[in-house]
């Protein structure tokens, strides 16, 4: 977790996250949005609309991390939602997540996709 945590804080410090469920929307809507990532401790009117919009604007979806952890990640206070809109910080970082949630036994993806 701690090198998909480290990849969020490089890619924010590149400018190339969007955080917040404002931020994170008009980052998919726009197709900016390249990966979302929903935090584990989301509440479900959040997690349905992000889950239904990166349905419809095929964007990559991963549960991952609580939002004091994604936050503090990236320097921020709590963060339930974080867009990642450069390809490379987004493929590395759905590698890294993908990885640690096969060794924790869950798949954390998006079930619908």
């Amino acid at each position: 977790m701690n090198k998909a945590l480290s990849m969020l804080g490089l890619a924010e410090r590149a400018g190339r996250i969007r955080s917040g469920s404002f931020q994170t929307e008009e980052a998919i809507r726009s197709g900016k949005a390249r990966l979302v990532i929903l935090a584990e401790d989301a509440g479900e009117n959040t997690a349905g609309a992000l889950k239904n919009k990166c349905d419809y604007y095929d964007v990559p979806l991963r549960i991952f991390g609580e939002s004091g952890q994604l936050g503090h990640a990236i320097g921020r206070e709590k963060r339930v939602c974080i867009a990642i809109t450069d390809e490379g910080f987004a493929d590395t970082v759905l590698k890294l997540i993908d990885s640690e949630n096969k060794e924790r036994g869950s798949n954390g993806e998006n079930e619908d996709k």
